[in-house]
């Protein structure tokens, strides 16, 4: 099953079973709306398209890049429930639903897969929720991902937490603030899963190293902050330490591109290609 956790809405404010979704406020780009600028989706305001015009400015190529963010949680995912075997899953703060989603790629291999959704975007809870809970195997929960003693509270109403899941952070974690700790929410969540389970992240990518990429790093930082009020790109060092105490999965922490492609690849990438990292861990 899946459960949808969306940041900036905590748990206690909603009742998880019956919730009415807060009111959408159009007049401020939400970040899951953003995000699905970024992947050509139509479940997006004015306000939310001009966050996106303004990044394609320094990143002409960042609704390709969106898309291939899509493109390697599907891919993840299937490896979860393809080679791992893995039946049940928590993404978190998964955003609004897109051509094809986690429940859907898990699915389409196990098809009593469970998956739960987790996010507290208005928009998502408004306009997501149906989308998401197309069937008896899928959920949604709008609650904050930075509360995991509440969410997982939450997803035990739907997983066996006894049993290995697959843990999903695909593209959340950069609108996390360091006064949050991140890491700490990352292991938190690993510690309440069983042994077998599967931790899929993906995180904006600043290399620190005076590199252009580097440079367009903060510059996008700098863009995003005063946009939409929380994004923050980290070094490998500091992305590689929410995956500590765990196996990973070949070929490790790398580019989104460079994590198992579906075939090869015919041309070069682009230097907003190179400001993402994702990987894969096994908890032992």
């Amino acid at each position: 099953m899946t459960l949808i956790v969306y940041p900036g809405i905590r748990a206690d404010e909603l009742d998880m079973a019956n919730a009415q979704p807060p009111q959408i406020d159009t007049s401020k780009p939400s970040i899951a709306r953003v995000y699905d600028a970024f992947v050509g989706g139509k479940d997006n305001f004015e306000v939310d398209r001009e966050v996106l015009r303004t990044i394609q400015q320094m990143v002409p190529e960042a609704i390709t890049v969106g898309k291939q963010c899509r493109a390697w949680l599907i891919r993840v995912v299937r490896f979860m429930a393809g080679n791992a075997g893995i039946d049940q899953f928590l993404d978190l703060g998964s955003g609004l639903p897109t051509a094809e989603n986690t429940h859907q790629a898990a699915q389409r291999i196990i098809p009593s897969a469970n998956v739960v959704y987790v996010d507290n975007d208005p928009s998502v809870a408004a306009h997501g929720r149906a989308l998401l809970e197309e069937n008896d195997h899928t959920h949604f929960a709008v609650a904050d991902l930075r509360d995991p003693d509440a969410v997982i509270a939450e997803a035990r109403r739907h997983l066996d937490l006894d049993r290995p899941i697959g843990l999903i952070h695909s593209n959340t974690l950069h609108h996390v603030t360091g006064e949050e700790k991140p890491q700490a929410i990352v292991h938190a969540y690993l510690d309440a899963v069983a042994p077998g389970s599967y931790l899929a992240l993906s995180h904006l990518f600043n290399p620190a190293d005076g590199s252009e990429s580097a440079q367009l790093a903060e510059e996008s930082e700098q863009k995003f902050n005063s946009m939409m009020g929380s994004c923050y790109y980290r070094t490998r060092e500091d992305i590689a330490a929410m995956f500590d105490g765990l196996e990973m999965i070949e070929p490790g922490l790398v580019h989104l591109f460079e994590w198992w492609p579906d075939g090869p690849r015919l041309t070069t990438p682009s230097n907003g290609e190179y400001t993402l990292l994702g990987g894969v861990g096994r908890k032992n």
